[in-house]
């Protein structure tokens, strides 16, 4: 019995790759001088069917037109066999001879860049006369006409030199009326209207109202839900908001369990952090934070908050804070500040501040340990200027966009005489110094696809003083800044943190994360100059549920005071309740 090949053999035969055949040909035809113009220009001319030879055919002729032969045209063409043939006729190059101002005002001249002396005797390019038609037309929606129109008057051509005249009609000027809301939100339109500074009888700013999308995101109780629509009513501009509010109020606590250095034995720390957040109070965009931290034995922190925009009337925002750090039985710091910011369409926002800052040594402490701590009574009053520009597509979960913060603040610190020290112990220190300090903060969002995006962050602070104390430097580590780590684990004269993280989204309020956190410290202190490079890695989820956001971090840090180890590891989680 005879079988077949393919059944007689243990495998069938792997068939040999067929290279793809071209299934068509272009072939173009053109008198000889049109020939000189077509060698500068390359085209295809095997393709994959007869249609793809059409689109070939259609992109040189407008590539031709584009590069001011505006007769360019296939006169004819015909398919034979697997070739298409066509006849090209190109024609002269025309070129402006003039461009003339017609009745272009100063502002339309320095805003489009037009200058009568770039068009002279230049080829004429459709898509440049375009733009140029286009920059006016943008300024003129800045600048309250909407409705302008631009086109070229009095057109001769001759030889193909083209001269004419550019008109432009700016129709009649147009004026914000109103802000209204639209989706549920119970912000106030007078609120959105004096933040977005979009006051009634102002000229109409097409920019104005596309870039306030962005400054609606940079707050945290409302979501756009569609983009913002404009009704144009004879010379009046009405423009609609569709937002609706979030579940920005926050309530929620924090727990975290450490390793206990204090206590021998496998004994766990327990740290808490209590926060209360209302914001958006009655419509109008005011907001009231209180913060409450453990983060060791014995040490307190609290802060609060209250931002009070729009003060009489005004795009100004007031805002005042207030922090008090209890160190152990080491020292108490309090630190209030009031700022005054404004908010700007297209560069951010600005802030001024002052801030009065006064450290104690508690009473408790021993003469011999403040000395060996290099703790000192200090008062310091500062001013500041800070910077902030946020483009980030979400407030809590964003997935692209660039956050920068800048701030620099410069002042007068004055130490206080401390009855427990020695007179001997201020002889050698100056009493009055200067004090700068530096921060930033860098974060940019990459979305990687529909459901992951990568965070790099840059953070960092330097306190500039000839005379440093411990009470006097910064404090890093934990959940809010270094991972891996004990909260405040570090005293930093100046310090950097980069980090990069990926998050993973589950759900739009969800996602799984991995991170590692680079950091830089310096100290200063007299008795203990020293800088380190402590690092931390881990991951963590953060996902609803039904009372709130579920948040667990897992993470472990390397430094030359805690090798990298398990036991050492840090795990913080928590529910964040929203209302």
């Amino acid at each position: 019995m005879w079988l077949p090949l393919a059944q007689a053999q243990d495998k069938p035969p792997v068939p040999k790759p067929v290279p793809q055949q071209t299934k068509a040909a272009l072939q173009v035809y053109a008198d000889a001088t049109d020939r000189q113009v077509l060698r500068q220009y390359n085209y295809r001319t095997q393709l994959a069917d007869s249609l793809e030879a059409s689109k070939e055919i259609r992109a040189l002729v407008q590539r031709l037109h584009q590069d001011a032969y505006l007769l360019a045209s296939a006169d004819s063409s015909y398919q034979r066999g697997d070739t298409l043939h066509v006849k090209l006729h190109i024609g002269n190059r025309f070129d402006w001879a003039e461009l003339r101002n017609g009745n272009l005002s100063e502002g339309i001249l320095v805003e489009s860049g037009f200058r009568e002396k770039f068009y002279r005797h230049v080829p004429f390019k459709p898509a440049e006369y375009a733009k140029l038609q286009q920059r006016i037309l943008d300024y003129a929606e800045r600048n309250g006409y909407p409705f302008a129109s631009v086109w070229l008057d009095s057109i001769q051509i001759k030889d193909n030199k083209i001269s004419a005249a550019l008109m432009v009609e700016k129709a009649f000027v147009v004026t914000y009326d109103s802000v209204q809301v639209m989706g549920g939100s119970k912000t106030q339109p007078k609120f959105l209207m004096r933040y977005l500074q979009l006051y009634p009888g102002q000229p109409y700013n097409q920019d104005q109202v596309l870039a306030s999308q962005r400054m609606l995101t940079a707050l945290p109780y409302i979501k756009m839900i569609r983009p913002p629509q404009v009704q144009f009513a004879r010379d009046k501009a009405r423009v609609i908001y569709f937002i609706e509010d979030r579940q920005a109020n926050q309530l929620d606590g924090v727990v975290g369990f450490l390793p206990d250095p204090s206590r021998t034995g496998n004994k766990l720390l327990i740290t808490g952090e209590a926060n209360l957040n209302i914001r958006n109070i009655k419509g109008s965009g005011k907001q009231l934070g209180l913060q409450w931290r453990r983060v060791n034995r014995g040490s307190v922190i609290l802060n609060g908050e209250y931002l009070h925009p729009n003060i009489l009337g005004t795009p100004f925002e007031l805002g005042t804070r207030f922090g008090l750090l209890k160190q152990d039985s080491s020292f108490i710091t309090v630190q209030p500040r009031v700022q005054l910011a404004y908010n700007t369409i297209r560069y951010g926002r600005f802030s001024v501040f002052t801030e009065w800052r006064n450290s104690r040594i508690l009473s408790t402490a021993s003469p011999q340990s403040l000395k060996a701590l290099d703790l000192a009574d200090a008062r310091t009053n500062t001013y500041g200027l800070n910077y902030l520009w946020n483009n980030l597509d979400d407030f809590y979960f964003p997935r692209k966009g660039r956050l920068v913060e800048l701030q620099l603040a410069a002042g007068k610190k004055k130490l206080l005489r401390n009855p427990s020290l020695e007179k001997e112990f201020y002889d050698t220190l100056e009493l009055n110094t200067t004090q700068l300090s530096l921060g930033l903060r860098l974060e940019n969002f990459f979305r990687l696809g529909k459901s992951s995006a990568l965070l790099a962050r840059l953070r960092g602070e330097a306190l500039l003083n000839d005379q440093i104390f411990l009470n006097d430097m910064y404090r890093i580590g934990g959940l809010a800044s270094l991972r891996g780590f004990d909260e405040y684990f570090f005293y930093a004269s100046a310090y950097g943190v980069g980090t990069l993280e990926y998050r993973l989204f589950t759900a739009d309020d969800s996602y799984v994360l991995l991170f590692y956190d680079q950091g830089y410290y310096r100290s200063d202190l007299e008795q203990s100059k020293g800088e380190g490079l402590p690092l931390g890695v881990g991951g963590g989820i953060s996902f609803s549920t039904g009372a709130g956001i579920f948040q667990l971090v897992y993470s472990v840090g390397k430094s030359e005071q805690q090798p990298m180890s398990l036991r050492a590891s840090k795990i913080h989680f928590g529910i964040t309740s929203k209302f």
